[in-house]
């Protein structure tokens, strides 16, 4: 499956518009990072690796994540990292087995409309990204023009080399990469979280359970949400709940005693006692997951979570700097009068 995305809509949550965007928040600000875009700009999400392209114009992308490897014939394309795609190139998603989502930034971002302050594709409703809908054989996007002073840079810089070089028909990619992992290091499988609103409504033995035992991400699961397989959980107190706020990161304890991750297409409100919410910085770890895949919970307290979430915040903006860094005297050396 793949979608447009960015980084959600969240001014119409009080009117039952789910945040939506992309699932892995940090893959995504990081492939658009790498090609001098705003964290913001649209991206494709897609899910697992059913899919390839052709650049009809010379392309500059990048894409990051654990659930695709892009190949060019039999070459294999560096993530993480600005890359020239020629005219004509064809473009082929492996399957990664690491992961579920990767995603794909454009220089300019993807040009589609903004729905209510954002160009993410609301599957539920029916709204944004292409037509509302998955993509699908024979859809054609272009690039935003309107490019920032970053991305002018990194382009300027990737015409000057292939001019040097007296080609225009080449892939080109520097040497140098993001390194996501330095933020998201892969294969944990820990997921921290802060105790949620009705965390005491259950009884010493099932808030035991859902700190130490494992948990099954379930085949059901998709970007609503993920139904958790494991240990059933037992209420001690039974007072039953209005509908009240839930947002991507909740965790739900339904009825049964089973529980649900809500993940980015989430509803706003929900009845289902909230035992837990997932600190900020792994919800992209989170987003990664693939049914069968194994999680343990750990309690961390919301100052805790909110240092993490700060200090997350600060290395993206290091990242931000570095990019400029690397291009900001080739540019203006050129265009200085």
């Amino acid at each position: 499956m793949s979608t447009i995305q960015d980084m959600g809509r969240y001014q119409y949550l009080s009117q039952a518009v789910p945040v939506s965007g992309a699932m892995d928040t940090l893959s995504a600000r990081i492939a658009n990072k790498a090609v001098g875009n705003g964290d913001n700009a649209a991206v494709i999400e897609f899910t697992y690796a059913d899919a390839e392209f052709i650049a009809e114009t010379g392309l500059l992308i990048a894409y990051v994540g654990d659930g695709a490897i892009f190949q060019s014939g039999e070459q294999v394309l560096p993530p993480e990292r600005p890359l020239f795609i020629p005219s004509g190139t064809n473009i082929k998603l492996t399957n990664n087995p690491s992961g579920s989502r990767t995603y794909l930034a454009i220089a300019g971002g993807w040009d589609l409309p903004g729905i209510l302050g954002s160009k993410s594709t609301c599957l539920t409703a029916g709204f944004g990204g292409l037509e509302g809908r998955t993509l699908k054989r024979g859809d054609t996007l272009k690039n935003d023009d309107k490019l920032t002073t970053n991305a002018q840079q990194i382009v300027q810089n990737f015409k000057q080399k292939l001019q040097k070089n007296d080609t225009n028909d080449t892939l080109f990619y520097p040497a140098w990469n993001i390194p996501r992992q330095l933020l998201l290091p892969a294969g944990r499988k820990t997921i921290r979280v802060v105790p949620g609103n009705e965390f005491g409504w259950f009884n010493g033995r099932s808030i035991a359970v859902f700190l130490s035992a494992p948990y099954i991400i379930g085949r059901q699961s998709n970007r609503m949400g993920y139904h958790l397989e494991g240990a059933v959980l037992e209420r001690a107190k039974k007072d039953e709940l209005l509908s009240t706020a839930v947002t991507p990161g909740t965790i739900q304890v339904t009825g049964s005693g089973g529980m649900v991750l809500l993940m980015a297409d989430c509803q706003t409100t929900g009845g289902y006692p909230r035992i837990a919410q997932v600190a900020a910085v792994d919800m992209p770890l989170c987003a990664q997951l693939k049914p069968g895949d194994s999680i343990f919970f750990k309690e961390i307290s919301r100052r805790e979570a909110e240092m993490l979430y700060i200090e997350r915040e600060q290395q993206l903006h290091q990242l931000t700097i570095a990019v400029q860094c690397k291009f900001y005297k080739q540019y203006h050396a050129k265009h200085r009068p």
